[in-house]
């Protein structure tokens, strides 16, 4: 075994079989040393934990719930990268992570809610885990998702 699925033993941490596409992609493609993900919902068996727009007040994703689902597209992520280079100990560093918040109009803190993918992928990666990002607002996600990420890695 190598450094990341030593680490992800170390952190309790099980890779899910790949979520399947909901459209007309693939969840993951190669090109050069990079690995593009397809952006991830936090599915987990199959189901979103959560449907609606983040924020504060009844009938809201609250962002702490957010940030749970954030790392849970990560860790999809990570799934969809490994299904095409074999072995996550092939990656040399995590580029670039795109988040989107389906945000209630009052919501600004997206920052905070994919701080859950990024803080995620450090615990995994370590220094290797340091990235570029964004994290966006947007009205609506498919399915209704709460979050969705998005991943660039880097890999040997």
């Amino acid at each position: 075994m190598g450094a990341v699925t030593d680490r992800l033993a170390e952190l309790g941490v099980e890779l899910p079989e790949v979520v399947p596409p909901l459209a007309a992609y693939v969840p993951a493609v190669v090109n050069g040393n990079l690995v593009f993900t397809s952006g991830q919902l936090p599915m987990s068996g199959g189901q979103l934990p959560a449907t609606g727009k983040v924020g504060e007040g009844d009938g809201l994703v609250s962002a702490d719930d957010a940030k749970t689902y954030a790392r849970t597209c990560a860790l999809n992520a990570l799934a969809a990268a490994r299904s095409v280079i074999g072995s996550l100990d092939r990656v040399t560093a995590v580029v670039k992570v795109t988040g989107f918040v389906a945000s209630d109009p009052s919501f600004t803190a997206q920052a905070a809610v994919i701080n859950g993918a990024s803080e995620f992928l450090g615990e995994v990666f370590g220094d290797a885990g340091v990235h570029a990002r964004s994290a966006v607002g947007v009205a609506v996600l498919p399915l209704d998702s709460p979050v969705e990420v998005e991943v660039i890695l880097a890999f040997a």
